[in-house]
């Protein structure tokens, strides 16, 4: 049993060792909808902790090449977006939603056909509209700026990528709906949805990606 299992190990290393993770670099949101990417080997992607976003703010994952200074800068400064097999990340460095910046790093985001969408901490207007009650006491000052900031770090709203002009758009409810126009059942289930976070829109996002794809299918 035991000479069995040192086996079984030996193949998974092997099988892992044959069949490394697909890493993909894009430079721009072109190469990214048309599939032009530099393939590495090297990279590793690490999930940020909370306190790290709060006290230095900036987007989800860290993602860095081993032993490897000048590509990690790259990927920090001029990167657009890494796919790592079927995971893709975006570059918050080079968004924007209207005239707010969404910090350094990479969030999760999903392709749908030729859309991009990404989920990511709601800023400006967004913020405002989703992640704080209406009836919330409104505190200035860098305390409130702290009480608030510390109340997003747990928020997170899904964005779309214009791939004609960079820009994000927010995906909220009226926005899922006309992406659903095609779909009336799940439309009329996202219009009644009280809530615009990513785990909600995503659901949807999901489900349109879901059914685009079985609609290509021969």
């Amino acid at each position: 049993m035991k000479k069995k299992y040192l086996l079984l190990l030996l193949l998974t290393g092997l099988v892992s060792a044959v069949c490394p993770a697909q890493q993909v670099m894009y430079a721009s949101l072109e190469a990214l909808v048309e599939g032009r990417g530099d393939t590495v080997t090297t990279l590793h992607v690490e999930k940020r902790a909370k306190n790290q976003i709060y006290l230095m703010g900036g987007a989800d994952y860290r993602i860095e090449a081993v032993g490897n200074k000048g590509l990690s800068r790259y990927l920090r400064r001029r990167c657009y977006a890494v796919r790592v097999d079927t995971a893709l990340y975006v570059n918050c460095r080079k968004m924007r939603y209207k005239r707010f910046r969404l910090g350094g790093w990479y969030a999760p985001a999903m392709q749908v056909g030729r859309n991009v969408y990404y989920c990511a901490q709601p800023v400006g207007q967004v913020a405002s509209s989703t992640a704080t009650p209406p009836d919330a006491v409104k505190l200035g000052g860098e305390v409130g700026n702290a009480i608030a900031a510390s109340g997003l770090v747990n928020e997170r709203v899904y964005y779309e990528l214009d791939t004609a002009t960079g820009r994000s758009g927010f995906v909220g409810r009226e926005r899922m709906a006309e992406l659903l126009a095609a779909y009336p059942d799940l439309q009329r289930q996202v219009l009644r949805e009280t809530s615009e976070s990513a785990e909600v829109m995503g659901k949807y996002l999901r489900a349109l990606k879901e059914k685009e794809e079985a609609e290509l299918k021969p």
